[in-house]
């Protein structure tokens, strides 16, 4: 998803909806904008916070469960190959395939409330980690892509898009 320039103009255009609704419920663009600058420069990785929290001033994420810096890490190395094989688990024959499955069935209970820190700004969102689409196959998904770990550029690219008539 965070290549831009690989995808058509539908996956272009559901990622541009996608993510400006979630703009939209965080106070705007901008809001957005600066909630995913605030994550990006945040050491060590938000996710791993202990506290299931990121908070900042005009808002703030939470989620449900901890999630350890090995997990984090298997999914950063899993996300890479996500867009060459269109499914984030690798085939079961390859020897990580049970270590990534492992993370699949971590994080997939865990849901990310998002909420503008003035509701006037906007209604809080949510999401989770993936989206299983079935026994064999489970994609990343774009929200939670975009917000914890796409290009900051990438995001401005998705939200300015105009799909093409």
């Amino acid at each position: 998803m965070c290549d831009f320039n690989q995808l058509n103009e539908d996956e272009k255009k559901i990622y541009h909806e996608k993510l400006l609704e979630c703009a939209n419920n965080f106070g705007g663009k901008n809001f957005f904008l600066h909630l995913l600058e605030a994550i990006r420069e945040t050491k060590p990785h938000p996710l791993t916070a202990s506290n299931m929290a990121f908070d900042i001033e005009l808002g703030s994420i939470t989620w449900n469960k901890v999630i350890f810096n090995d997990k984090l890490q298997l999914l950063l190395k899993a996300r890479k190959n996500e867009t060459e094989q269109d499914n984030f688990l690798p085939q079961k024959d390859e020897k990580n395939y049970k270590k990534i499955l492992n993370v699949v069935r971590t994080l997939k209970p865990i849901v990310f409330n998002v909420k503008p820190a003035n509701p006037e700004d906007g209604s809080m969102f949510f999401f989770q980690a993936f989206d299983i689409v079935d026994d064999n196959k489970t994609k990343l998904n774009p929200i939670f892509d975009a917000i914890f770990f796409c290009s900051i550029d990438t995001v401005k690219r998705f939200l300015n898009y105009t799909p093409k008539a």
